[in-house]
């Protein structure tokens, strides 16, 4: 096998790792920006998959790397709106007094 050939199976699987350690962090996880962090994961390893698929022998498809390429556009985008809601989520619960943030009452 030639050097872009064994690239053209790297890409795919080092792809289906980053999808399966991404949902394995979003399920297990409960924080929201982590899991968040966990969905961005799970993008960047389906970009991968997208991007491997893509490369063949000599010809290389266009139309997965415009799909890439859009969906990075897209998780940018909905990464941005998801922290300001998580933001806007802990301001709320800092006011209301039942976030993680705020210290509990010790007994003296």
């Amino acid at each position: 096998m030639t050097v872009p050939a064994v690239l053209g199976h790297l890409f795919p699987l080092t792809g289906a790792v980053l999808v399966g350690l991404g949902l394995c962090g979003f399920i297990t996880l409960r924080h929201p920006l982590r899991q968040l962090l966990a969905v961005n994961v799970i993008g960047a390893g389906i970009f991968l998959i997208l991007g491997g698929l893509g490369r063949g022998e000599g010809v290389t498809d266009p139309y997965p790397q415009a799909l890439v390429i859009t969906g990075i556009v897209v998780s940018v985008a909905l990464t941005a709106l998801g922290t300001a809601m998580i933001a806007r989520l802990s301001e709320d619960r800092r006011a209301a007094g039942s976030g993680p943030d705020q210290p509990k009452d010790q007994d003296p």
